[in-house]
């Protein structure tokens, strides 16, 4: 999978290049002749997935550097580093001037990707069948490109804002009278189109939810038993009615303990680390004169 950045990106990362290069360079174009050619080569130096080179070739294009050349597939894990991943040849300045903010990016997305990696393979560790799943905790300005990363390491995309789903919690219950019922009933009204997901703090207010034949229930810092006790009893709602709300297992969630969450039997597991939580991917950039 590659990142395409759309207009949108190519301002952003017009953005982060006027950030870091201001009105200029001064120690690149104090030290490197301005005729100089480089031949720079990005290295990934720690084990993990890569994701990004299509917003560093964006990077590189908009200093005027030139066209980079990818070596390896993204969306694949690799232990075996270091490697090359990526090579680029042009203006030594504009290579020196797109350097840092094309790693941060990459490192960044890299880190997501293989952050996600990791939890949808704890997910499948005790027999569980879960999605890992994102949320809206991301950086802001790069959700877009953050969502990316975590798809190309194996999870799904919640929703990629208020826009594109229903999630009705406390708040909207209290703000909107009458109740959960009143609530779903307001927002089956205004989007009839759109899934009903419903936040559900304990077994009763699961019951409230099934009751209302939410299309989704969002399950809250629940314990194992607790967990175990939703998927009981929408099992059971499911006979009688013949609806089957997916469960969606959300809070407490770590690497240690998402292959017991997957194993209650949810649907899906919610993971805000994926985008808060991501450690930058080591890489590196190498240069020499060409």
């Amino acid at each position: 999978m590659t990142a395409r950045p759309g207009e949108g990106w190519r301002d952003l990362i017009a953005r982060a290049l006027e950030e870091d290069i201001g009105p200029g360079d001064v120690t690149g174009e104090a030290t490197v002749p301005a005729e100089a050619h480089a031949r720079a080569v990005i290295v990934q130096k720690q084990a993990g997935v890569i994701f990004g080179l299509g917003v560093a070739a964006e990077v590189f294009h908009q200093v005027g550097a030139g066209d980079l050349d990818r070596l390896v597939p993204e969306g694949e894990a690799a232990a075996d580093v270091p490697r090359e991943i990526a090579v680029i040849a042009g203006p030594a300045r504009a290579l020196l001037a797109g350097e840092r903010v094309a790693l941060n990016l990459l490192g960044r997305l890299s880190g997501i990707a293989t952050l996600t990696a990791r939890y949808v393979e704890a997910a499948a560790s005790q027999g569980g069948m879960a999605t890992v799943l994102d949320t809206r905790k991301t950086t802001p300005g790069l959700r877009e490109l953050e969502k990316a990363a975590v798809r190309a390491g194996g999870g799904r995309n919640h929703r990629m804002g208020l826009y594109d789903a229903i999630l009705i919690k406390e708040n909207h219950i209290a703000l909107a009278g009458g109740g959960l019922g009143e609530a779903v009933a307001r927002a089956r009204r205004a989007q009839p189109d759109l899934e009903v997901e419903v936040e559900c703090r304990n077994l009763s207010e699961v019951e409230d939810a099934l009751a209302c034949a939410a299309d989704r229930l969002l399950l809250d810092n629940m314990d194992l038993d607790g967990l175990r006790a939703c998927v009981a009893a929408r099992d059971a709602d499911e006979g009688r009615t013949g609806r089957r709300p997916h469960l969606e297992a959300s809070g407490g969630v770590n690497l240690d303990t998402i292959g017991a969450i997957s194993a209650t039997g949810v649907e899906f597991v919610s993971v805000g680390a994926l985008t808060h939580s991501a450690t930058t991917l080591d890489l590196s950039l190498l240069l020499e004169p060409a």
